[in-house]
């Protein structure tokens, strides 16, 4: 019974039995490119070109085809961009509120608006992961946070109206 060498990169191993040496090149565990040796070979060999070895590489080998050569690319080719068909997450029609606090920052109250706005800006990224519970809260706070400048804006307006009514005072002239 011979004894075989074998080397995966630049490390070497044996001595093995060829029965075991087979039986690693059928596993996989020798590739078709390590080499191999034995007493009597003149020098290294790859298992690819030692016929016994490369008969056991090929009955290991999958029967499907090799998949299908990748088409060349050209460095000034910008890769495709990934196409989005379904979104992960929530599906439920969770509203943002989003525009409407943008509205209400601007026309009637900004403290309360840019709150409005923070809570707003959390719904999509709150369905996106999956968090409806998180998203249906962070909705109707930015929602109350609207309810709120709108109503403040109101009021604030109204007490200017009436102050300047009663301060109508003449103008000196």
């Amino acid at each position: 019974m011979s004894e075989w060498y074998f080397a995966k990169g630049t490390d070497r191993h044996g001595p093995v039995s060829q029965e075991a040496l087979l039986e690693m090149v059928r596993s996989g565990q020798v590739g078709t490119a390590d080499l191999v040796w034995k007493e009597g070979m003149e020098g290294w060999e790859p298992v690819s070109k030692v016929p016994l070895l490369a008969a056991a590489a090929l009955a290991q080998a999958p029967a499907t085809s090799p998949p299908p050569p990748m088409a060349p690319v050209s460095p000034y080719q910008t890769p495709a961009a990934p196409s989005y068909t379904s979104t992960p997450g929530v599906t439920e029609n969770i509203p943002t509120y989003l525009w409407q606090s943008i509205v209400v920052t601007l026309l009637c109250c900004l403290p309360f608006g840019i709150v409005a706005i923070v809570f707003a800006s959390r719904v999509s990224s709150l369905k996106y992961r999956g968090d409806a519970a998180g998203a249906r809260e962070a909705s109707d706070k930015a929602k109350f946070w609207v309810n709120v400048s709108v109503i403040s804006g109101i009021v604030i307006n109204v007490i200017f109206f009436v102050i300047g009514m009663f301060t109508n005072e003449p103008v000196p002239q």
